[in-house]
């Protein structure tokens, strides 16, 4: 999500982009996946925008949002973290990394932490099973974690200096930003 351009930039270049394309209503999909990069979510009012556009019923729109696990209604924090359950991370130990993960953080899978850093989640499987078990972080893949201490330190990279965990534990992380601003979309 591109925290640094206003509401209305973001509907004019969601705009754009749907006037761009040849063939609107057969590219729901990519516009829906678009409309969620630049507004980090899918509320009630952008999807009823999207159906205006394209001159489709909003049901429609609506059906593909909640079918679709990658779509979301509810805001998410600035990194979204997912853990694969697939099979190989399964038997490989991703329920305790997702309790590790729940415990580090404070919150439960499915929900955001407070600062709005951190959405947890999880999914069928991410394609690393030879890594098992597995986290990914804004599309970067982390294997192999079953130390507390390499979780916690995947995490740190993602906080801002001198950010506290949810236990209130003063954190030392980076000095630059691991993720680039993608506002150029």
């Amino acid at each position: 999500m591109c925290d640094n351009i206003s509401i209305d930039d973001r509907y004019h270049r969601l705009d754009n982009y749907i006037d761009s394309l040849t063939y609107k209503k057969e590219n729901l999909i990519g516009i829906l996946h678009y409309a969620q990069e630049l507004f980090g979510y899918l509320p009630d009012d952008l999807q009823w925008h999207i159906a205006q556009k394209l001159d489709i019923p909003s049901a429609k729109v609506y059906g593909v949002v909640s079918f679709y696990s990658f779509f979301t209604m509810k805001p998410r924090g600035k990194h979204v973290i997912n853990i694969c359950m697939g099979t190989a991370c399964f038997v490989r130990g991703a329920e305790k990394l997702q309790a590790e993960l729940e415990k580090q953080l404070g919150i439960k899978t499915g929900q955001t932490t407070k600062d709005n850093l951190f959405s947890l989640d999880s999914l069928r499987c991410i394609g690393a099973c030879g890594l098992a078990p597995v986290m990914m972080i804004d599309g970067k893949v982390y294997g192999r974690l079953h130390d507390p201490e390499e979780i916690r330190q995947v995490l740190a990279e993602y906080r801002p200096n001198g950010m506290l965990d949810a236990r209130g534990v003063i954190l030392e992380t980076r000095t630059s930003d691991p993720e680039p601003t993608r506002c150029d979309i």
